[in-house]
C-alpha cells in the first residue's frame, strides 16, 4: 500500500541517469501485470536519447516534461499478440500503472502521458519511433529522479464507496 498511497505525478527531474537495474526492474513490473487471456499485447521502448525526448515534448501537446527527462518508457500494443482486443486497453494500462507503482517504490519519479486513442499524439509516435501498423503508442511513462519532493495527503473517502445497492452504506 506504501507506494500506491505515495505515487504522486513527478514532472521536473534531476540531471541524473536512471541506472540500467532499475530500468530492467521497470521493465519487469509492466511485463507481470494482469492480462485478459494472458494476451500480453504489450512491448516496451526504452528512450534515453535527449534528441527524442525533446522530440516527443514538442510534438506531444502537454508532454513537455520528456525533454528534461533522463528516460521514457514507451508503452506499445502489439496488435498480433491480440486474443481480446476489447481488453488490449485494460491490458496497457495495468502494465503501465505497474510500472509508475515501480518507480515510486525504487525512489524514481515518474507521470503518465496520455497517448491513445489521441489519432494525432499516436501518429506522431509512430513516425518519430518508426512503427510498423502492428504496434501502436499506448502510453509515455517519463521517468528520472525527482527534483523536488512532492508529499500529498490522501486519506479513504466512506462517501466514495456504496454497498449492495447505491446510496447505501455499509453498517
Amino acid at each position: 500500500m506504501e507506494e500506491i498511497i505515495k505515487r504522486v505525478s513527478i514532472r521536473e527531474y534531476l540531471d541524473k541517469e536512471v541506472e540500467k537495474e532499475k530500468v530492467e526492474k521497470l521493465l519487469l513490473a509492466g511485463q507481470v501485470a494482469p492480462s485478459a487471456r494472458n494476451q500480453r499485447p504489450w512491448e516496451f521502448i526504452v528512450c534515453d536519447d535527449k534528441e527524442l525526448l525533446n522530440e516527443i515534448s514538442s510534438r506531444c501537446k502537454n508532454h513537455y516534461m520528456a525533454k528534461d527527462a533522463p528516460l521514457a518508457i514507451i508503452v506499445l500494443g502489439n496488435k498480433n499478440k491480440e486474443k481480446s482486443p476489447m481488453y488490449t486497453y485494460q491490458d496497457l494500462s495495468a502494465a503501465t500503472e505497474n510500472i509508475l507503482l515501480e518507480a515510486t517504490h525504487l525512489g524514481l519519479g515518474s507521470v503518465w502521458l496520455g497517448v491513445a486513442p489521441n489519432e494525432e499524439r499516436m501518429t506522431n509516435l509512430k513516425e518519430i519511433f518508426n512503427l510498423t501498423d502492428d504496434y501502436f503508442a499506448f502510453s509515455i511513462i517519463v521517468i528520472g529522479y525527482p527534483k523536488n519532493e512532492v508529499i500529498k495527503e490522501r486519506k479513504y473517502d466512506d462517501s466514495l464507496v456504496h454497498h449492495n445497492k447505491l446510496n447505501k452504506k455499509y453498517e
